[in-house]
């Protein structure tokens, strides 16, 4: 380890280089200097839309191979000018995040252990039991004769991790199955 000179000291740097302010290279450390930013290492940045809300805010997601290595704004974005909100700007961790499951886990009833199923058996299983619940719970008339044609089965809470178009179609999806119970945690 080299020996410490007050030489080294940064407001002696300062003074030397002429950068009285302290805004320039005289106040960088060693370490700071021989860092480089994580978006150096990307191959390729792919334009996005952050996953959190209805806002749309612009990403700029920089991955390198198949990893996805920064997520920032995108300044190009009329919606958000390079700008991410804290969710926003934490989007690169909802995807790196160790913890997140990539694989489709059931629990039956009573059990105790979950289980994978493939993304076609949880389809059908969900399909079943949506119709199965409308079919259910259908209300034709009230008990005065009134037309309601809806079901009190089935009822919709969406996510601020789904985006504009996803809500939409889910939206139509539970209103045209006749669903009336639809809500979203953007708007509570």
């Amino acid at each position: 380890m080299a020996r410490f000179s007050p030489l080294d000291w940064p407001v002696l740097r300062q003074v030397r280089s002429g950068d009285l302010l302290g805004r320039g290279p005289a106040v960088t450390s060693a370490h700071t200097r021989a860092m480089t930013p994580r978006t150096a290492t990307a191959d390729r940045v792919v334009q996005s839309v952050c996953p959190f809300c209805a806002v749309g805010c612009g990403q700029k997601v920089y991955v390198s191979g198949e990893r996805v290595v920064q997520i920032e704004g995108d300044p190009d974005s009329p919606i958000s000018r390079g700008r991410l909100c804290p969710k926003g700007a934490s989007s690169e961790q909802l995807v790196n995040n160790p913890l997140r499951q990539t694989k489709i886990r059931y629990r039956a009833p009573h059990a105790t252990e979950w289980q994978d199923l493939d993304r076609d058996t949880a389809i059908d299983m969900i399909a079943d039991r949506f119709v199965e619940a409308r079919r259910n719970a259908w209300q034709d008339c009230d008990s005065k004769g009134r037309i309601l044609r809806r079901t009190m089965g089935i009822a919709s809470l969406g996510g601020a991790t789904l985006d504009n178009e996803e809500n939409y179609v889910i939206k139509k999806l539970f209103t045209a199955a006749g669903a009336i119970q639809i809500e979203n945690q953007a708007r509570i």
